[in-house]
């Protein structure tokens, strides 16, 4: 892995002049034809004011309505990373925190292969360069302190919570922080393994009153789930912060919504993941161009039913001189969770930190759901989501 220099990031913004219009693209058979230019032509709009970003609390923490995701930081099998980029990666970083955003997840199972864990050795590395007069990880200003969320996976190995508080450590040194900011188990194990999920939560509680994390979460827990652990650290006197999910236009059936009654009831930060639906969201891909790799296999099957939706995203971004990303974040932001999506070049930094400043209306909210109601098929729903 290469070392990552810092970089002060300047922003050359201007006013989008073309959209995708999925009426112009979808023929009557759901066959695309869009000429690659108008994809180059994309800008983000001329002015966001992310210096005096408000922020959101989670736990003790204050947090940006919206934080970046780094799935896509080492994961050369989805997203096809390259430790060429690393430098863009970067970029990436110092333009967020630059512009305000405080809030970056990442996951100890985050890389494939070889480089397992270099999401977080990456953010690790970018954290620990200054940029502008943002107080950075170690700094005793929390209010403005980056805040770093990691994922703690499953694996059938970890047992105990000793081993929890280990895979914690291993995930600090990667990181090259004292403390984490928010500590999450990436999934529930109640579906195939319930005896394990003991020690997750323990481990959990173990982290907290070691001090190796401020703050504690979880992610793919459905309802009930949800409740049983809040309950259980409760009892133990560990607050639970934050509850991440899959949640977006394109995944906002029954048990999204009871999740977000149930945080809102509880005073759990609902952090939502893939609010762009993998990609489907960006109006970058049709029916007939797709994606490579795995991807391709689900767009394939969503995308040809997305033109209500894709319309309607486009209709609202051309009178709000938005672009079709920034419309379906700031739907994310506006049901009140905390939308993380992915970036791996500073071109989506830009256009998602357009994301924040406005607010969508009521009634563009409504027509965004009523037409995401008449998409046929919705996203599919992550395998390790318990009820």
């Amino acid at each position: 892995m290469g070392t990552l220099m810092a970089s002060s990031s300047t922003l050359t913004l201007s006013t989008p002049t073309k959209y995708f219009s999925p009426s112009s693209f979808f023929g009557p058979q759901g066959e695309a034809s869009v000429p690659s230019s108008l994809f180059k032509s994309l800008r983000p709009p001329a002015f966001w004011p992310w210096q005096n970003l408000k922020k959101v609390t989670m736990g003790p923490l204050s947090v940006s309505p919206m934080g970046f995701g780094t799935w896509a930081w080492g994961n050369q099998f989805l997203w096809g990373y390259q430790e060429s980029m690393d430098s863009d990666l970067q970029r990436v970083f110092n333009l967020a925190v630059e512009n305000g955003v405080n809030l970056f997840d990442t996951a100890d199972s985050y890389g494939t292969g070889r480089l397992n864990g270099q999401s977080e050795k990456l953010l690790g590395n970018s954290s620990n360069w200054s940029v502008g007069s943002m107080a950075f990880v170690g700094n005793e200003q929390g209010q403005d302190k980056i805040v770093i969320a990691t994922k703690f996976a499953a694996y059938p190995w970890r047992l105990s919570p000793g081993q929890f508080v280990e895979a914690c450590k291993a995930s600090m040194e990667r990181l090259q922080i004292k403390q984490i900011g928010i500590g999450q188990l990436h999934w529930s194990t109640a579906n195939y393994a319930p005896l394990q999920e003991q020690a997750l939560w323990d481990g959990l509680v173990a982290m907290y009153e070691k001090g190796l994390v401020r703050a504690v979460g979880v992610s793919n827990y459905g309802p009930k789930q949800l409740v049983k652990i809040h309950e259980y650290l409760t009892a133990r006197g560990v607050p639970l912060s934050s509850a991440q999910v899959q949640f977006s236009l394109l995944s906002m059936g029954e048990d999204q919504f009871e999740i977000k009654k149930i945080c809102d009831s509880l005073g759990i930060r609902l952090i939502a993941y893939s609010p762009l639906g993998l990609g489907m969201l960006t109006g970058k891909y049709t029916p007939s161009k797709l994606p490579r790799g795995p991807r391709s296999f689900l767009f394939r099957q969503i995308l040809p039913g997305l033109k209500p939706l894709l319309s309607s995203l486009e209709d609202i971004a051309q009178r709000r001189r938005k672009t079709i990303p920034q419309v379906a974040i700031n739907w994310c932001i506006r049901k009140g969770a905390i939308p993380i999506p992915g970036v791996k070049t500073v071109a989506q930094a830009e256009e998602n930190l357009g994301a924040l400043g406005w607010r969508l209306s009521a009634s563009e909210m409504l027509q965004l759901e009523n037409a995401a109601e008449e998409s046929p098929k919705k996203m599919i729903q992550n395998i390790f989501q318990t009820r």
